[in-house]
């Protein structure tokens, strides 16, 4: 079993690190396939990057599904997801939905830490896509900013701890989801958190994993058939082809 490993984001280094924690998580025989977007933005932390993104993360889909089983959209808020189950007939998951998933799994009621409060109108939108309202606890985030994405865990590493526990005493959270991508691993660091955490990269690839092994057919009718062939001008040729169906 082969997945694509797909960042959005244009930081190698976050696609590394992420590839190091999802290898982790992974059972005997699957590998992974890691994709670092190559326009767009370093980090996402916006709605209105996340458009932009998701459209490049068709792209990515496009380009390499042929040498894949399954995708993960590595960025937490998953552009592009709904709209990548309508275009793929091949499974394709997204980290805050795969995440938020399994916290259901472990308690009544989840909620985030994350590294900046930019993201919190984008990722309480993915709970309400996902329907969770009732479940969620709310988005907690740290009143200092940071240098790098790539150095944010250890510059915040107390303060995102300190976040946990108010989830849990203050909001009522049973699990905590250690939300965006630069946070991939810090759930394996804290080992006094006051809460079940979820690291979003490994519930993400564990549940490619298994929808692989569910073997689920593409749809052909209703909400997420593939749509009519249409021409496009402009688009990139890999994604062109997979919507005016003149891909093989």
């Amino acid at each position: 079993m082969n997945i694509l490993l797909l960042n959005p984001n244009m930081t190698v280094g976050m696609t590394e690190a992420m590839t190091r924690v999802a290898t982790g998580a992974l059972g005997p025989g699957t590998t992974l396939l890691p994709v670092t977007a190559e326009t767009g933005f370093p980090y996402i932390s916006s709605r209105a990057e996340a458009q932009v993104a998701g459209a490049i993360a068709l792209d990515m889909i496009a380009q390499h599904r042929h040498e894949v089983d399954a995708v993960v959209i590595a960025a937490f808020g998953d552009p592009g997801l709904l709209a990548a189950r309508e275009l793929f007939d091949l499974p394709v998951v997204g980290m805050a939905e795969a995440a938020m998933l399994s916290a259901l799994l472990l308690g009544q009621r989840f909620a985030f830490v994350t590294f900046t409060r930019h993201m919190r109108p984008w990722y309480e939108q993915s709970v309400q896509q996902a329907g969770l309202q009732s479940r969620f606890a709310g988005v907690r985030t740290p009143d200092t900013g940071f240098r790098s994405v790539a150095s944010v865990q250890d510059e915040l590493f107390d303060e995102l701890r300190e976040l946990v526990q108010q989830a849990v005493d203050q909001d009522g959270a049973d699990v905590v989801i250690l939300a965006g991508a630069p946070l991939a691993g810090l759930a394996q660091r804290y080992t006094d958190a006051p809460a079940v955490l979820v690291d979003p990269i490994s519930a993400a690839v564990t549940q490619a994993e298994a929808l692989v092994r569910l073997a689920p057919r593409g749809a052909h009718a209703g909400s997420f058939a593939r749509p009519p062939a249409k021409a496009c001008t402009g688009l990139p040729a890999a994604l062109a082809a997979r919507l005016d169906h003149t891909d093989t």
